[in-house]
């Protein structure tokens, strides 16, 4: 593919609201999970809530007209969109991107898993008590609806050009990036808003529960006594242009999707579609695997999951190529994952800081992967970012360093 121009990018997690905040505790090597409960549930696990998120003074979501027109939007999962949009001056990069290419040459393509469910079982406890029906205040459609927050996106940024989400698990917002790219290659769109939003709510908690995925200890990627993943909330955006090389921030150089539809929740026990992910993204870049400096893990910290994408990394990369998850510091925001850990990515050649592998003590002796245990400095121009979704679905980022 031709390298294709990031021109801003930004994220909210844990970890705190924009680049700064996330570049400081990685080269920190601090984390933003909390052992505590969450709304109604505590499924004795620690969480990576995001800070401000019940505070946000939705009232102010643009002229008081906009405002009243948006205020049907009103959710954790859009709030967490909106979060994002207003850090590191994201929104005003997208007002600038349609006045140079128009409203209508602008698509939204964003990656979800559970949207907005949280205001659907909050609407469930206030049931009528004779009928069972839900409450009027309810707004499917602009809450718990999968597309709720590319069309929340689409009219609070004011675009006309083509919207969808993706909900592929946890590979959902990486896909967004190939589906993005692609209706830029055919000319449909000069420019594209990208990413992924997923905010904690009852169903994943007791649903990942249920799977027994969930540790009651912080979760430890690629480590011997690992124990399962710990769950998180974030919203990543970024902004994709056909002509930005003059306020390129990155570059996406290669994309790679593959589904092996394994097991609906397991992966293949050889990685075999995570590979073929990854060597498909260095074919669209047109890239060795020697080419790439460091590799951002999928590292969910479940035995079955890290020791798949080990012997992937390994088959395609061999055991020297520096790599690292970052599930330790944020938790495993699901559908916002991929569009979470490309921004880390792009921040990792931004800042030349490598992240750590948080709470990793004992290298599991069966996987080979060279893990990074400490935040590492070096200069860094190709990286690369998976993520795995239930289902096989499988999908490799490549970015370039903009300098």
């Amino acid at each position: 593919m031709q390298p294709l121009a990031i021109t801003h990018h930004t994220l909210v997690s844990a970890l705190g609201h924009g680049r700064a905040a996330h570049a400081a505790a990685l080269h920190d090597g601090r984390t933003g999970l909390v052992r505590r409960s969450f709304e109604t549930a505590d499924i004795g696990s620690w969480l990576g809530v995001v800070d401000g998120v019940d505070a946000l003074d939705w009232s102010g979501v643009g002229t008081d007209d906009a405002a009243a027109a948006l205020a049907g939007y009103d959710c954790r999962n859009n709030r967490l969109a909106e979060l994002a949009l207003r850090s590191d001056g994201f929104a005003e990069a997208v007002q600038a991107a349609a006045a140079r290419w128009g409203t209508s040459r602008i698509g939204v393509f964003l990656g979800t898993s559970t949207s907005g469910i949280l205001a659907t079982e909050v609407a469930y406890r206030h049931r009528a008590a004779d009928t069972g029906a839900l409450p009027a205040t309810l707004d499917y459609g602009r809450t718990h609806n999968t597309y709720s927050a590319a069309r929340f996106l689409r009219e609070r940024l004011g675009l006309q050009g083509p919207a969808h989400v993706v909900s592929t698990a946890c590979s959902s917002a990486a896909k967004v990036y190939a589906s993005a790219e692609r209706m830029i290659r055919l000319g449909l769109i000069d420019a594209a808003v990208v990413g992924g939003v997923d905010s904690l709510c009852m169903t994943t908690l007791y649903g990942f529960r249920s799977l027994e995925l969930v540790s009651g200890d912080i979760c430890r990627p690629w480590d011997a006594d690992r124990q399962g993943l710990s769950l998180g909330e974030a919203a990543a955006l970024a902004l994709l242009e056909r002509d930005g090389a003059r306020a390129a921030q990155g570059w996406l150089l290669g994309t790679g999707e593959s589904s092996d539809g394994h097991h609906m929740s397991s992966p293949h026990p050889e990685g075999a579609g995570a590979a073929l992910a990854m060597r498909a993204a260095l074919a669209d870049a047109g890239l060795a695997p020697e080419a790439v400096d460091y590799l951002n893990l999928h590292g969910t910290g479940t035995p079955g999951n890290d020791a798949a994408e080990d012997r992937a990394v390994t088959s395609v990369f061999g055991t020297r190529l520096a790599c690292s998850s970052t599930k330790g510091q944020t938790g495993h925001t699901l559908g916002a994952a991929g569009g979470v850990e490309a921004s880390l990515a792009l921040l990792a050649i931004e800042t030349g800081c490598m992240p750590a592998t948080l709470n990793l003590r004992d290298q599991d002796p069966a996987l080979h992967a060279a893990v990074l245990r400490e935040p590492t400095s070096r200069a860094l121009r190709v990286v690369a970012s998976n993520s795995f979704g239930f289902g096989g679905s499988n999908a490799c980022l490549l970015f370039g360093s903009a300098a």
